[in-house]
């Protein structure tokens, strides 16, 4: 079984691009980065830590890996910087337990009133995560 521990990360070596199997990582003169021949993509190494950061990418947040010798391991990215899951739950909560609540509430009156709300406190979420990841 290969070992999963992370390894420092030489400026002096070529290394498989992490996200394209075929590129390799090349150094870049004079930086503290390496880019790949295929993809064109530039990937840091932050100070006194052995991650690989993709630097400019479209995904909602900052890809990272951990070299183990042989192939690169995915970093999870933290809860926090996770808002699709956490504007998910929250649309979840509001339409699944709040309206039928509020709607045995209002006893049949005002029942348009009540979804409407519903819904937009439901879409509210939905176009933060929005203006949140688009570019």
């Amino acid at each position: 079984m290969q070992s999963q521990k992370p390894e420092k990360i030489d400026f002096n070596n070529q290394y498989p691009c992490p996200c394209r199997r075929q590129g390799q990582l090349v150094p870049i003169t004079l930086t503290e980065a390496f880019g790949c021949d295929r993809c064109q993509q530039i990937f840091v190494v932050p100070e006194n830590t052995n991650v690989l950061e993709q630097l400019s990418t479209t995904y909602p947040y900052k890809r990272a890996w951990r070299w183990t010798g042989t192939t690169w391991v995915v970093i999870q990215p933290r809860l926090a910087e996770n808002y699709l899951p956490v504007a998910l739950g929250v649309i979840f909560v509001l339409v699944i337990v709040w309206l039928p609540l509020a709607l045995r509430l209002a006893g049949g009156r005002n029942i348009i009133a009540w979804a409407v709300v519903a819904v937009l406190l439901a879409i509210l979420p939905a176009l933060m995560v929005w203006l949140t990841y688009r570019r």
